[in-house]
């Protein structure tokens, strides 16, 4: 395999020398990420569910070419989709997220020739994009070459999962491979020991200026001491977790948390997931075949199993030995060579640099210790959460977000194939504590006690607050709830109440509203951070949140199910992610479809209008409310409904809307309705919605 390209440095003197670096780099990770797939055998295993947490391989095929294009569209980069059924049906559904669906009677997989012919198409047009994009020298994160970079890194982070997937497809699946061929030398582990690392000051979190592309979850901040403590030398092996296995240790509950007993009772698992026992032997399976246990290579295990072998070698040794904290595996990084973002020469099995598989244990030394970097990733006890001044990038809103959850542990280190961002010191991956990656673990132990980035009790995000309370606080200035009252207006006009779509349900008061009515209700919105607001009221039966009052200082509100008496709907109410002018297939047959305050948020309103009556029953209602705040930063002027001069006479919202749908609605209802948004607590936004109904005729 020829030798791979690193994560650009955003800075330089000559554009069209960094346009060709760009270009470059995009093309080898495009032809790298197909060269992956190459081992699969024949079409058909691309429709097999490998993982049953995950999609089947055709959907990561499509879904980063998608992910393209639904960001340049997103942008106002490109006027114009390339399948927008693709680029519904490959957008969402990477992991068991509230609003992923995994549900595979909702899709129908398209042929692998198809998806090919996409790709290609998908590749001729970034290549032309990177050739004429505006571009200048630093790179910012509002420059098109950021999302460029951001997609060629979304990528390779796929490259990597899909790599974890295809080696759970069975053998007869898979073929070797000259790009992925995987190391031969095994034998003994050396014996693990403990080795003192001196404590210190540092700062988790990368500096804003810092060089390559970085995702939003690795800017902030955060200071931290630590004391002196101690670090396994290498990684564990599969020899030292072998006795661990031996020792009956997955029948033991006494080592294993709730979530890890829970884990055990559904999977009735008794070993690692890539072992694999024949008779009396233990094999392991990497890519593409399955060869003897290299008791020497490091030991690939969930978070869930790592935790249990901690606890089992500390009853069992002289030792108190727990996984490292995110702060303890930084402090550790500061013996590897720095790399932002470029290696001069790679330090360990990273980046593909050695083989397309674990190496020994013993292969790499860093310093006083072995894989601080590279062979596996190495579970953390710490859960994902975002530093001081975090911010999401406004074009990939649910990058981390979703993973705030206390539910998601960070790994560090990288493996064997991550490349590009995943290798620098400051990148921050998490997964849910039972999946799978190429990860593995190292322990250490100390006297004092985990320093954990604590997830956040109460919401804070400014503008998701403000919803929060928009949708479920107090009243302001003897204005009713807006979501409650647009509801009430509707029910009189409704006869069918089987199936409701709130479209633009951003934090969810609405579609508990309409819960009331119908028995099937599905909330929908672009943004990740709404919806997740919304299932975790109706999971969790509350939510917390801030309010800004003056400055620094803020209100602490909660918002209950059964303040709101509704906690019999829960099972009534369905949250998904979703872009409202291209709805994935199964979104249909509403008798209500609802689209509150969304309209002069579209880009492109007409679009919307046109298609959503076929997501209707046959005298289906259309609800719109939208107080017509058309700004170009949203929708282009030429994509406004009304609100300017069409030769010379004035064209008023409502007229050009109703000009849309006369032909196949009437008109049952119309009226204003008030809202009030709180900012602080002497500054509001007072605003007038217009409510109109319409039926389907």
């Amino acid at each position: 395999m020829e030798q791979l390209l690193q994560t650009p440095s955003l800075h330089g003197d000559n554009i069209e020398q960094k346009r060709a670096e760009i270009k470059a780099y995009f093309n080898q990770s495009w032809t790298l990420y197909e060269s992956l797939f190459e081992v699969i055998k024949a079409d058909a295993s691309y429709y097999l569910k490998a993982e049953p947490l995950r999609h089947p391989l055709v959907f990561y095929f499509g879904h980063t070419a998608t992910f393209f294009i639904n960001k340049l569209k997103l942008a106002k980069l490109i006027e114009h989709r390339i399948n927008p059924k693709f680029e519904s049906m490959f957008a969402v559904g990477v992991d068991e997220m509230s609003w992923d669906d995994l549900d595979e009677k909702n899709y129908d997989w398209p042929q692998i020739s198809e998806v090919r012919d996409y790709r290609d198409r998908v590749s001729v047009l970034v290549n032309r994009f990177i050739d004429t994009m505006e571009l200048s020298l630093p790179i910012t994160p509002d420059s098109p070459a950021w999302l460029i970079l951001m997609g060629i890194e979304h990528e390779r982070i796929h490259l990597e999962t899909s790599s974890v997937i295809i080696r759970q497809l069975p053998l007869d699946d898979v073929q070797p491979h000259s790009n992925w061929s995987a190391c031969e030398k095994s034998s003994s582990a050396p014996r693990n020991a403990l080795v003192d690392i001196e404590g210190g000051n540092l700062i988790l979190g990368r500096p804003q200026h810092s060089d390559g592309y970085g995702w939003d979850n690795e800017y902030g901040n955060l200071p931290l001491t630590l004391a002196d403590f101690k670090a396994s030398q290498f990684l564990v092996s599969n020899q030292e977790f072998l006795e661990f296995v031996t020792a009956g240790g997955y029948q033991q509950s006494q080592y294993w948390d709730e979530e890890g007993k829970h884990w055990l009772s559904f999977q009735n698992r008794n070993h690692p997931r890539f072992w694999v026992k024949h008779g009396e032997n233990w094999l392991q399976r990497n890519l593409t075949e399955e060869i003897p246990l290299p008791l020497n290579w490091p030991v690939e295990v969930n978070q869930l199993e790592a935790a249990a072998f901690c606890r089992w070698k500390s009853d069992t040794s002289q030792e108190d030995v727990r996984l490292p904290t995110e702060a303890e595996w930084q402090l550790l990084r500061q013996q590897v060579p720095e790399n932002n973002p470029q290696w001069q020469s790679f330090p360990g099995n990273i980046h593909l640099a050695q083989y397309a598989s674990s190496t020994p244990v013993d292969a790499n030394p860093q310093g006083a210790l072995y894989d601080i970097v590279g062979n596996v990733w190495q579970w953390t006890q710490s859960t994902i959460d975002g530093f001081n001044g975090f911010e999401v990038h406004p074009l990939y809103d649910d990058f981390s977000t979703p993973t705030f959850d206390g539910k998601h542990n960070l790994m560090k280190g990288g493996s064997w194939i991550s490349t590009g961002n995943e290798s620098l010191p400051y990148s921050r991956y998490a997964f849910r504590r039972h999946f799978f990656q190429h990860c593995g673990f190292r322990y250490v132990s100390s006297e004092q006690a985990p320093t954990l980035v604590e997830n956040n009790v109460y919401e804070t995000d400014t503008m998701v607050s403000q919803y929060l309370e928009f949708h479920y606080g107090d009243r302001y200035f003897n204005v009713d709830n807006f979501c409650e009252s647009a509801v009430n207006v509707i029910v009189p006009h409704l006869s069918g109440r089987a199936r409701a779509l709130d479209i633009g349900c951003s934090v969810g008061r609405s579609s508990i509203e309409l819960a009331r009515h119908f028995a099937h209700v599905d909330g929908i919105d672009f943004s990740a951070r709404f919806i997740q607001q919304g299932w975790d009221l109706i999971n969790h039966g509350h939510k917390r949140y801030t309010i800004a009052t003056e400055g620094e200082l803020v209100d602490y509100k909660s918002v209950s199910l059964e303040a709101l008496n509704a906690q019999d709907l829960v099972d009534n109410i369905h949250f998904s992610q979703g872009d409202a002018c291209n709805l994935k297939p199964q979104f249909t047959q509403y008798d209500l479809v609802l689209a509150s305050n969304l309209l002069d948020r579209l880009a492109n309103p007409t679009q919307f209008l046109n298609q959503i009556g076929e997501r209707l029953t046959s005298d289906g209602v259309l609800v719109l409310l939208s107080p017509y705040t058309w700004l170009e930063e949203f929708t282009p002027k030429e994509q406004w409904l009304g609100a300017k001069k069409i030769d010379g006479e004035t064209l008023s919202s409502f007229e050009a809307i109703n000009e849309l749908l006369c032909q196949e609605y009437q008109l049952l209802h119309r009226q204003d309705l008030p809202f009030v948004i709180r900012e602080t607590r002497r500054k509001f936004q007072h605003s007038v919605s217009e409510l109109t109904i319409w039926k389907k005729l």
